[in-house]
């Protein structure tokens, strides 16, 4: 489902990914409006459930954790939504989907170091319904950005 998103709304979405603090003044003078009007925007953007919100992107190998370690789970169907209720509890899990494939649910973890890596991992390896586990250990992280993509800008402006 794809909502009518005009030049403006781009230009708003973009500054916000890149500078989350972006004021709406900066905004207004770049579009051409006023602070009030970016501000509606703004407001109608996260009404429609488009911007879900503007967070802090944490560089957690500077806090003192290892780079993120990705847990692909194949678990019984049956059991899925007590295995994503028990999940959502640990700490160490920052990100979690429903995916389709061998596998049906991809965690991404940040521990402090690999020892708890492992503890955590054969944790997760008890929980009544967990069939299989993969895990995927990121080495360096290649590209990660905080845009749009080129297409769908060129298409709109």
């Amino acid at each position: 489902m794809s909502l009518a998103l005009d030049k403006i709304d781009y230009v708003i979405l973009q500054k916000l990914l890149e500078d989350g603090r972006a004021s709406f003044s900066a905004m207004a003078r770049e579009t051409n409006l006023t602070d009030v009007a970016i501000k509606k925007r703004v407001e109608r953007l996260k009404r429609k459930g488009i911007l879900q919100s503007v967070t802090a992107n944490l560089n957690y190998k500077i806090l003192g954790y290892e780079n993120p370690i990705y847990v692909q789970l194949r678990t019984e169907m049956s059991k899925n939504k007590d295995i994503i209720k028990k999940m959502q509890e640990f700490d160490f899990v920052l990100e979690l989907q429903q995916v389709l494939g061998e596998y049906n649910l991809l965690a991404k973890l940040v521990v402090p170091n690999l020892e708890n890596a492992e503890q955590f991992i054969n944790r997760l390896g008890t929980i009544d319904g967990v069939i299989d586990m993969k895990t995927l250990v990121v080495l360096q992280e290649v590209k990660k950005t905080n845009s749009l993509p080129t297409q769908a800008l060129q298409k709109k402006l």
